[in-house]
């Protein structure tokens, strides 16, 4: 049975102090129900979740860094400009989520200390948009993701394109997803499902497709320059491939 936040707390009325608290004398197998709460520009930094069920929550601007949110319900949640150095999504429901531009290094570069974990996690019909080198999403449920940029031109500030370079997507379902412009040069996308992706303008140079599903995928313009396409299915249905 789910561990329920009194009635007559309102969403303005919980506190870190509060919600960590609630946190730690949660059980797993009674994950706290949070789903609806206003959790806005919230330091929530290296709290174990415990699986808590935060469907619909509005966490804009919260600092999540360090946290564990593995098999936490994130459905529909917004989850713009969060912090994200080094939390773990690890086989969370984070479908139909908005997930737009959040911090997830400290520098320019990506160090393996302060990546996130996405493996396993259901992504479906999410909106990605970020900075998401050397993260994991292995195993991850992208089907349905849109990860482009707003614009043609790109979307704002220095940020013009998702960024997954040297990214994990390892077993990725991909299918139907749209990755135009993506960097995802040197990504492992072994044994991905790629089926009716878009990948128009995206950067593949380099990327591990072995054994990836490609049908019907659209590769207009895509840079495959070194890309490992041993036993990849499907390249004759593939758009877009120069011959």
């Amino acid at each position: 049975m789910a561990m329920l936040l009194p009635a007559a707390v309102n969403a303005a009325d919980v506190t870190v102090r509060d919600l960590a608290a609630r946190l730690y004398h949660a059980d797993r197998k009674q994950p706290l129900q949070l789903g609806g709460l206003d959790l806005r520009n919230l330091d929530l930094s290296g709290l174990d979740f415990k699986g808590a069920t935060l469907a619909a929550s509005n966490l804009f601007g919260s600092d999540l860094s360090r946290a564990d949110l593995s098999k936490a319900d994130l459905k529909g949640a917004r989850l713009d400009r969060v912090t994200i150095i080094g939390t773990r999504f690890d086989n969370a429901d984070l479908s139909d989520t908005s997930f737009l531009r959040p911090s997830t290094f400290s520098t320019l570069a990506a160090p393996l200390n302060e990546v996130a974990s996405f493996a396993g996690a259901n992504l479906s019909r999410t909106r990605l948009f970020g900075r998401f080198n050397r993260t994991s999403f292995a195993g991850a449920n992208l089907s349905g993701a849109r990860l482009a940029p707003f614009t043609k031109t790109g979307f704002i500030e220095h940020l013009w394109r998702t960024e997954l370079a040297g990214a994990n997507l390892s077993k990725a379902n991909l299918t139907g997803a749209d990755l135009s412009h993506t960097l995802l040069a040197f990504t492992n996308l072994r044994g991905a499902n790629l089926s009716g992706a878009v990948l128009r303008k995206a950067d593949l140079s380099r990327a591990d497709l072995t054994d990836a599903n490609l049908t019907g995928v659209d590769l207009a313009e895509a840079d495959l320059d070194g890309a490992i396409l041993t036993g990849a299915r499907g390249l004759d249905t593939a758009q877009g491939l120069s011959t």
